[in-house]
């Protein structure tokens, strides 16, 4: 569950936050991905999964061509599809956001970019900042082969470059996206003065607006 719910003291979140502040708000500059999908008609979908939902459904909420992000729940079953049940750390589920894009104006290796360099860290495994275990790994759930194929291929030239200190955890998974609650959608949106929100969140999107300005919208 997140450090919020759990009830964790104020001064304990503040010096995790307080250590945390080099990568949380600020882009990590890494390559762009050598290879990506070739544009399709219509809308596209991509899965990815990196910690809290709220945080990552604000950063990709506002890249250029994303048309929607649903928060959600991915790698396990429709009837353990629940926050109470995800929140166990029994499930396989990952939290998990499901973007809508539309391939002429982003693509899908810009998108994992944003995914790779600040919507998450992808070197933490299990967890993200304050919140930990398995429902908060770092995962790619990939929409069709030639997906699978330019993530991996991503992750590999990330490691070759050592573009991070540490290896990247992302894995690829596969499994069926299912929503989350309504009160866990558009979150960040609907409460911007929830302490979660304000301590790790905002910063988050402080750093892709930062980052990347050309994308931000």
């Amino acid at each position: 569950m997140k450090a919020a719910a759990l009830g964790l003291g104020m001064v304990a979140i503040a010096a995790t936050f307080a250590m945390s502040q080099a990568n949380a708000e600020r882009a990590v500059p890494i390559p762009a991905a050598r290879a990506d999908v070739a544009p399709a008609p219509g809308l596209q979908s991509a899965i990815f999964a990196g910690g809290c939902f709220w945080g990552m459904e604000a950063v990709f909420e506002h890249v250029k061509g994303v048309r929607s992000v649903t928060a959600g729940y991915a790698g396990g079953t429709r009837a353990t599809a629940s926050y109470a049940q995800v929140s166990t750390e029994t499930t396989r589920h990952a939290e998990a956001i499901r973007i809508a894009y539309d391939p002429r104006q982003v693509s899908y290796a810009t998108l994992l970019r944003v995914y790779f360099s600040v919507a998450h860290d992808p070197t933490q495994v299990n967890g993200q900042m304050p919140d930990m275990g398995p429902s908060y790994r770092s995962a790619i759930f990939a929409q069709s082969p030639d997906q699978a194929r330019v993530a991996r291929a991503y992750i590999a030239q990330l490691d070759a470059t050592r573009a991070f200190k540490k290896p990247i955890a992302t894995k690829l998974e596969q499994g069926q996206f299912f929503p989350a609650e309504a009160y866990h959608q558009d979150f960040f949106d609907r409460n911007p003065d929830h302490p979660y929100i304000r301590m790790w969140d905002k910063p988050k999107l402080a750093a892709f607006r930062a980052g990347f300005p050309s994308l931000a919208r």
